[in-house]
């Protein structure tokens, strides 16, 4: 009571009143019709509105204006707010269900291993199930399989879900333990509705290795009709429980989580992407967004992303493209905007003589894009193979000496500022 006491009567300090003003706005879930938004507090960290679109006013929380009260009962107020704010931040944090990240907050976990979603195979909008032709190679094929959530796994561009196959895996365990796999749809979907999410999988078989799952004479054929039955075969076990997948199947998911290859929010940022296979599922999931969904339009007709978009991409062969009618599709439709590169390391050769890794393809283009990332609104995005990042060391390492700077302190820099995104397997 004392405490109380000494409290109404004390003047509330700017910094109080500042807390109740941010808090005022809460951080909160809202819904809009079929889509999971999550909002954000109003003032500096809030998203721009231009590239994923502003919530309804409704759904803002209201901001507390006017001048700070006076008097015993306008302290009673301000200290009752203010514990109300603080509890209201800890309970932010603490909440199920949302990460908050750089002061946004975003799905995170809805469903754990030990209570996933269950939800259902659907056909895809678009795409057939295997993109990739056979090659010659026990691993040719690369499937884009969409799962039907109803609504409950919301997500964000950049992230990723768990699936839970039925297993044995390699260690016996029944069922498997999750894998982890990039979404390769925008936040809504590709068929848009915000109930949908596909993933891009690459069926994992090995023949005669370290590992065998089928002895000789025991592999059946997949559902692509690829078999070996003259040899010893591993094959991965959650990878081909999804490429076997049918529309009606029943699929456990786990997730969403993953922050590190999360979009800008500047609508006028730069984003160059290196993706090698089947790390081309997030720069998919960007480039739906910036360039195809209803979400990402302007209302003058155009886009509300403004800045430019460099994809490379990586693959052993030709047949191994994924999503290159997309690709060539934006390059038509936003020649300024986007630029598409692709190494095909088993076909094609430089100048030198050398194969066409991304880096290859890179540097025939390094002067260009070392003046684009000396821009502050330039981010990079690596997602694929490990190797990757030795490649841009190769790639940039002489022009950066030639102008003063170690790469690898011009990198870490860049990821210190949030602009130098990589996930690498």
């Amino acid at each position: 009571k004392i405490a109380l006491q000494l409290k109404l009567h004390a003047r509330p300090s700017a910094q109080s009143l500042a807390m109740v003003t941010v808090i005022g706005s809460g951080a909160m879930i809202g819904k809009t019709g079929m889509e999971t938004n999550f909002l954000l507090p109003g003032g500096p960290s809030a998203p721009n509105p231009a590239l994923r679109g502003a919530p309804p006013a409704g759904a803002r929380g209201s901001r507390m204006t006017g001048s700070a009260p006076s008097g015993a009962m306008g302290g009673l107020a301000v200290v009752a707010a203010v514990a109300g704010a603080t509890i209201c931040r800890a309970a932010a944090v603490k909440k199920k269900g949302v990460k908050v990240v750089h002061g946004k907050e975003i799905p995170w976990n809805l469903f754990s291993p030990k209570a996933p979603y269950q939800g259902k195979v659907v056909a895809n909008d678009f795409h057939p199930q295997t993109l990739t032709e056979p090659t010659g190679d026990a691993n040719w094929e690369t499937t884009h399989v969409t799962f039907d959530h109803g609504g409950k796994v919301p997500y964000i561009e950049g992230q990723s879900i768990g699936v839970i196959a039925p297993g044995p895996d390699k260690k016996g365990e029944q069922p498997a333990k999750i894998r982890l796999y990039s979404i390769a749809s925008s936040a809504v979907g590709d068929d848009q509705s915000s109930k949908t999410v596909s993933l891009c999988v690459k069926r994992v078989v090995e023949l005669d290795g370290k590992f065998s799952n089928r002895a000789k004479g025991e592999d059946k054929p997949d559902k692509a009709g690829t078999a070996f039955p003259e040899n010893e075969v591993y094959r991965g076990v959650c990878s081909n429980h999804i490429c076997d997948m049918t529309p009606g199947d029943e699929v456990l998911i786990t997730g969403p989580t993953g922050a590190e290859m999360l979009l800008p929010e500047d609508p006028e940022a730069n984003i160059i992407m290196l993706a090698t296979g089947t790390g081309i599922a997030p720069m998919r999931s960007y480039l739906r967004l910036l360039f195809h969904d209803k979400a990402g339009a302007a209302a003058d007709g155009g886009r509300k992303f403004k800045g430019i978009a460099w994809l490379f991409m990586g693959v052993p062969y030709s047949k191994s493209l994924l999503y290159d009618d997309e690709h060539q599709t934006y390059k038509k439709e936003y020649p300024d905007q986007f630029r598409y590169d692709y190494a095909v390391s088993r076909e094609d050769k430089n100048a030198a003589g050398q194969k066409m890794y991304i880096q290859t393809k890179m540097a025939e283009y390094a002067e260009e894009l070392w003046e684009l990332m000396q821009d502050e609104k330039t981010h990079v995005y690596m997602c694929g193979l490990k190797g990757m990042e030795s490649g841009m060391a190769e790639c940039f390492g002489p022009i950066a000496e030639k102008n003063g700077i170690v790469w690898t302190e011009f990198a870490k820099a860049m990821k210190k500022a949030d602009r130098y995104h990589v996930e690498v397997y």
